[in-house]
């Protein structure tokens, strides 16, 4: 019987996993991918305090071997298949057919960006293309970039984004945005922000980055070369809460519901990281929800 069971190992569970080491918990974290979460896919990062332009896989594993120093031996290679969270005894069923029991959980498991699924979105995955406006934003300052969206991530992006860049163009398939309208306000009132109507996205150009995107006129059936520095991709995010979402409460999104000590509906159970439901999905607010998340779950355990 573990004290606690973290399961996902990006940052807000390798946090946690720090935060339980110096707790002297006995725990174990457990995950079905490589540590480091949506970040190891990020070209740079240069808004965490203290660790300036540090490529996306370069600060996961920083992250990975601080936490391996302190428990190497409680991480657990596996996926897990189901939880039963209620009552005083977790228990997780791994896809291994292990069964893990523990006083407390954290999810930790993230979200993931809703892709394009076009030609060189791969290619240019931190080459000029993008899925976070505040993450990565200063780094094409003074340029000219293209939001692909019609909601309210895309305005607020495409917002966002017109106090830094040149430009700021909007490509949406449809002739109205989904976005609320007092975000739409702003975008049509703000000079350097274009929204192109009833176009769709057909490729992603360039040679060592992005140069331009190849759209498609969805009336007339033409396609034509628009130049960009940027791609910034927000057509949506989903949270990888399964298959917890069946038992906890969730927001409209799926996202998990806690509060900011990362407590969850179930006594015990705590979310933390991008699977919360939360204003700001940053490394820095992770790392801060899986401190919060251990603080709560040892209040938890003192009772």
């Amino acid at each position: 019987m573990y004290d606690l069971i973290i399961i996902g190992s990006g940052p807000a569970g390798l946090s946690a996993a720090i935060y339980a080491s110096r707790a002297g918990l006995n725990f174990i974290i457990i995950e079905e991918n490589i540590a480091g979460g949506q970040i190891i896919n990020t070209f740079e990062i240069d808004n965490y305090p203290g660790i300036p332009r540090s490529s996306g896989i370069e600060l996961a594993g920083k992250m990975e071997d601080h936490a391996r120093r302190l428990c190497d031996k409680s991480f657990i290679d596996d996926s897990v298949e189901s939880a039963e969270l209620a009552g005083d005894v977790k228990k997780i069923h791994t896809v291994s057919g292990s069964v893990y029991e523990s006083r407390t959980v954290i999810i930790a498991t993230g979200a993931t960006h809703k892709r394009l699924m076009i030609k060189g979105e791969d290619d240019f995955n931190g080459k000029g293309v993008s899925y976070c406006a505040t993450c990565d934003g200063a780094f094409f300052k003074g340029k000219n970039v293209t939001v692909v969206g019609g909601g309210n991530t895309a305005a607020m992006d495409a917002l966002f984004l017109s106090g830094v860049c040149s430009n700021v163009r909007i490509i949406h398939r449809r002739n109205v945005l989904r976005a609320d309208k007092v975000l739409q306000d702003r975008l049509f009132t703000t000079d350097n922000i274009e929204v192109i109507w009833n176009t769709g996205v057909e490729e992603i150009c360039g040679s060592d980055k992005v140069t331009g995107v190849v759209v498609k006129d969805l009336k007339s059936g033409t396609d034509r070369l628009l130049e960009t520095d940027g791609v910034f991709v927000a057509v949506g995010i989903t949270p990888m809460a399964d298959p917890f979402g069946d038992v906890l409460e969730t927001d409209k999104d799926g996202y998990i519901i806690a509060d900011e000590t990362c407590a969850s509906s179930i006594p015990g159970v705590f979310a933390a990281g991008d699977v919360r439901s939360k204003a700001l999905r940053q490394v820095v607010t992770a790392v801060a929800d899986g401190a919060n998340a251990v603080a709560g779950v040892s209040r938890y355990l003192i009772g």
